[in-house]
């Protein structure tokens, strides 16, 4: 009595394993970006189209019969996909030649200079490959709703209430320490990072040399930083200093402390940018 043959239904639900082996084996060679739920609903597809038309005749397991067709439809579904146009893929995969061969003359990495002097083209062309590339990803934003919500995948430039609340009150202590400081070191800030007047200028208006306006600068930089630590940081604090240089310094930071209220603070506009590349380098 001869054999039944199978079912459509039996032959996808005993291949099934098929499917996700073709799958994974392609998985490997993608793009992260690149998710798995379509080429598995392709394979399926894929599958049940094998199970339809396959002829026991045909002399081929239908493993391998069926593992042909859902490669190509694999195949099919990537390239449906994929943004990117034949000329690009193909510029791509020419400047990768190039990189790995001119990499292996050399030794090291090739500059952009070097790979298209290789490729015999300008570097402006590379930057368009790469640009026209980036462009050509579609991120899914289907895939974007984890856990933790899409902001946590997409970069924010905003800043958050707390980042703007502490920058204001770090910004505050900077200014009431400028303000604090011994009336000398204060000019030179002034005149340093406020005004940007070059340092023989200052060195003339207070009749000593460049090489002391740079000394002074740099004690005042380091007042200022120990002022601010004063007050935001305590633990940063030097332990060294004793005696009168001790009770100067704590008479500074008195009167950092006491120049503004917190709603003060919190209420100043934000500093310029020069006074920022002061606190930058405080």
């Amino acid at each position: 009595m001869p054999a039944i043959a199978p079912t459509v239904d039996e032959l996808c639900r005993s291949h099934l394993a098929v499917v996700h082996h073709e799958v994974r084996s392609i998985s490997m060679r993608l793009p992260g970006h690149v998710h798995t739920d379509d080429l598995v609903s392709a394979g399926m597809s894929a599958l049940f189209g094998a199970a339809t038309s396959f002829d026991p005749q045909f002399g081929v397991p239908f493993a391998r019969f069926a593992a042909r067709r859902i490669r190509g439809a694999l195949l099919d579904e990537l390239r449906s996909a994929d943004w990117a146009t034949r000329s690009l893929r193909a510029r791509v995969r020419n400047r990768n030649a190039a990189h790995e061969l001119l990499a292996g003359r050399l030794g090291r990495t090739p500059s952009s200079d070097e790979l298209a002097q290789e490729m015999g083209s300008s570097r402006a062309e590379l930057v368009r490959i790469e640009a026209d590339l980036h462009q050509s990803v579609v991120l899914r934003f289907d895939h974007l709703a984890t856990d933790s919500g899409a902001d946590a995948v997409l970069p924010s430039t905003c800043s958050t209430p707390e980042a703007v609340i502490v920058e204001r009150e770090r910004q505050s202590y900077l200014r009431d320490a400028v303000h604090s400081l011994p009336e000398r070191l204060q000019k030179v800030v002034l005149g340093c990072f406020f005004d940007d007047r070059p340092m023989r200028e200052l060195a003339d208006e207070l009749g000593v040399t460049e090489s002391r306006i740079s000394q002074l600068r740099a004690e005042a930089l380091k007042m200022l930083r120990d002022g601010m630590n004063s007050q935001l940081a305590p633990d940063l604090l030097p332990k060294s200093l004793t005696g009168v240089a001790a009770g100067r310094r704590e008479t500074f930071y008195a009167t950092i402390a006491g120049r503004s209220s917190y709603r003060a603070r919190l209420s100043m506009p934000e500093l310029n940018p020069s006074m920022n590349k002061t606190s930058a380098t405080a």
